[in-house]
């Protein structure tokens, strides 16, 4: 088992968008944005989070997540988790499942749990800590 500890860094607006509205409604959000190892923006750049959302409720914020974390640094460099699961921005713990992977991670299962560190309307940091199955 493996435990990986890190901050998904996403921004909606400006020339470096890393997060792109791509169609409403409902919201379907294509991402690109960076995992550091670290909540500033200038911390270690350690991989990608991508994949999309899609809003998946008429009751309010709750998003669909489907996302390859690609790592690019370190001892997982090429590697990559698959995540699936449920996001809710307003909501600290919020678990996802890890459906699968490569590289070191080939054959992976475990979850994530995820914590909103910051959240404004052009940007966002989650603070993710993975549990992680393999081989």
């Amino acid at each position: 088992m493996t435990h990986l500890h890190f901050f998904f860094h996403g921004r909606f607006a400006g020339p470096n968008a890393t997060a792109v509205l791509v169609a409403v409604p409902p919201a379907v959000i294509v991402l690109d944005d960076p995992l550091r190892d670290g909540p500033e923006a200038s911390s270690k750049l350690i991989g990608k989070a991508q994949g999309l959302t899609a809003q998946a409720s008429q009751e309010g914020t709750y998003l669909l997540m489907v996302v390859n974390f690609v790592f690019k640094a370190g001892k997982y460099n090429g590697s990559s988790l698959a995540i699936l699961g449920r996001f809710v921005p307003d909501v600290s713990g919020t678990e996802r499942s890890i459906v699968g992977g490569t590289g070191k991670f080939r054959m992976a299962r475990g979850y994530t749990v995820g914590n909103v560190y910051i959240w404004t309307a052009s940007y966002f940091v989650l603070e993710l800590d993975a549990y992680i199955v393999h081989y």
